[in-house]
């Protein structure tokens, strides 16, 4: 898996795209984008890895994203002025489905079942320059941590923060 810091990352620069100025929405997307992993719960009820419930399986799919983003955007409040509702929901299913997108660039695990629950068959990009993270805070935040936030600053944070900086900047334009 990509590390919960980078879930995160990805999906503020997706909101500050998305739904710019929107502190909260944007902090409930990168909620969105960590959720995925909690199949890692899975380990201590003795869920199998490759099982549908294991890691990388149904949370990780198109259908979990879908199925958690838009009824939380239909339960949000949309004040006028601000973003609308189907960009709202755009942007948590963006969110959401970035998880396994990440993870589906990782050079460890089984791969991500994208189909579940129609498929239990797990893929990766066939681009897997991410370094795979440890699942344990503990082991993450040893050089092994390190070597997988090395990876992930260069394929996507810097990438991340250039894209939510020429947003900031096209939008700054735009009302100038």
């Amino acid at each position: 898996m990509a590390s919960a810091f980078t879930h995160a990352v990805l999906a503020a620069a997706l909101g500050s795209l998305l739904v710019p100025g929107r502190g909260r929405l944007i902090a409930l997307g990168a909620a969105l984008a960590i959720l995925p992993d909690v199949d890692a719960l899975g380990f201590e009820l003795g869920i199998p890895y490759q099982h549908l419930l294991g890691h990388r399986g149904l949370t990780h799919s198109i259908a979990f994203a879908a199925l958690v983003a838009l009824p939380v955007a239909g339960l949000l409040p949309v004040a006028s002025g601000g973003p609308r509702r189907l960009r709202v929901a755009a942007f948590l299913f963006a969110a959401a489905l970035s998880h396994g997108l990440l993870d589906a660039l990782t050079n460890g695990g089984l791969g991500v079942a994208f189909f579940a629950p129609l498929s239990e068959r797990r893929y990766f990009f066939p681009w897997r320059p991410i370094e795979v993270s440890p699942l344990s805070m503990a082991r993450f935040f040893t050089a092994r941590g390190l070597q997988v936030l090395q990876s992930e600053l260069l394929v996507v944070w810097l990438p991340a923060c250039c894209a939510a900086l020429l947003g900031a900047l096209l939008r700054w334009r735009v009302r100038h």
